[in-house]
């Protein structure tokens, strides 16, 4: 396999002498081992007004080598460069950034860049407190989950007719929003937690600080925070089997939601919520007391999540898709008024 490599220094030093003798560039091809062509680009890009000076050919040799053919549009101090960076406080990951980019100013092709070009400009960053604090900005890998072995005496801890198989079919087609799933994340030691709701049309992100790691407390501050939602939008609720709603009925009876629960170990039948709560890891770290955690900042989070570009939602955000519902439902009900 042919591979190409630059003019040494001693071939550069050849080829001045072999010039000044006024031997052909074929002449001194066959001499030096080179192609005609590689020895005629050498002397047109090197040489100086008069002749082909081989410390004037190296210098130029160097300053080209040492810059870029293309330059980052990502460069430390650009524009692009803070706007990235803005979003990269937000939480959004490198994907999320470039396909809002592209979705924000389509007609601009300065303002596109790519996520692998995001990771690249933050990595390539000199060693410093900037380019620690971007890599903090960026999402935590988590490990593999491990597979569970299931027991053949486990047991549904929940009524069979409140079971994910019997909800109603458009909570699977995703196509008519007011359906969501939940769950708690614990605190240190398990003895603080908040609950969790997502909407899984719009991926629509609610929080409820819990004031003790309880069911009454659990339905408490599901009924709380859900209340604050349009009444067309608390059609039916998917949890897992935790004791924590030992209470489901009170919920029910305050917002007009229907509890359903999923098998006992299989959080993919909730997988939105799933999701959801590892990126919650982003803002509340496992070990984490949340009994420190106000309501107000849960809601901040919560507001980042709901304004973050989602691929799955062809990069709007959930809050967009929640308010294009809300603003459709309200015009067919005047029209139907009318």
């Amino acid at each position: 396999m042919k591979t190409y490599t630059h003019l040494s220094t001693d071939e550069r030093i050849a080829l001045m002498l072999m010039r000044h003798q006024g031997l052909s560039l074929r002449s001194i091809s066959s001499h030096l081992g080179r192609h005609p062509s590689t020895l005629s680009r050498e002397l047109r890009r090197n040489r100086t007004d008069y002749h082909y000076d081989v410390i004037h050919a190296c210098a130029l040799a160097r300053e080209r080598r040492s810059k870029p053919r293309r330059l980052s549009r990502l460069l430390p101090g650009s524009e692009l460069f803070q706007v990235v960076t803005e979003m990269l406080k937000l939480r959004w990951s490198p994907q999320q950034i470039a396909a809002r980019l592209k979705y924000q100013w389509p007609d601009s092709p300065e303002f596109h860049v790519s996520h692998e070009s995001i990771y690249l400009a933050i990595y390539a960053h000199p060693r410093g407190e900037l380019k620690r604090q971007l890599i903090r900005y960026l999402r935590q890998r988590h490990g593999k989950r491990r597979l569970r072995t299931i027991s053949a005496g486990r047991r549904e801890r929940y009524p069979v007719e409140l079971s994910i198989h019997l909800r109603p079919p458009e909570v699977e087609d995703r196509l008519i929003p007011g359906h969501w799933e939940s769950d708690l994340i614990t605190g240190a030691s398990n003895r603080s937690a908040v609950a969790t709701m997502v909407e899984r049309t719009s991926r629509f992100v609610v929080l409820a600080k819990l004031d003790a790691p309880t069911a009454e407390c659990a339905a408490q501050a599901i009924t709380r925070e859900m209340s604050r939602m349009a009444p067309s939008l608390l059609k039916t609720m998917t949890h897992d089997q935790g004791s924590e709603m030992a209470h489901h009925r009170d919920i029910t009876a305050q917002t007009g939601m229907k509890i359903y629960f999923a098998d006992p170990h299989s959080p993919w039948q909730r997988g939105s919520n799933e999701n959801t709560n590892g990126l919650l890891r982003q803002f509340l770290p496992k070990g984490t007391d949340l009994s420190d955690v106000s309501q107000e900042r849960l809601d901040e989070i919560a507001h980042l999540l709901n304004t973050r570009p989602r691929q799955t939602l062809g990069w709007k955000f959930p809050v967009e898709v929640l308010v294009e519902y809300l603003q459709l439902s309200q015009s067919n009900n005047l029209q139907t008024i009318n």
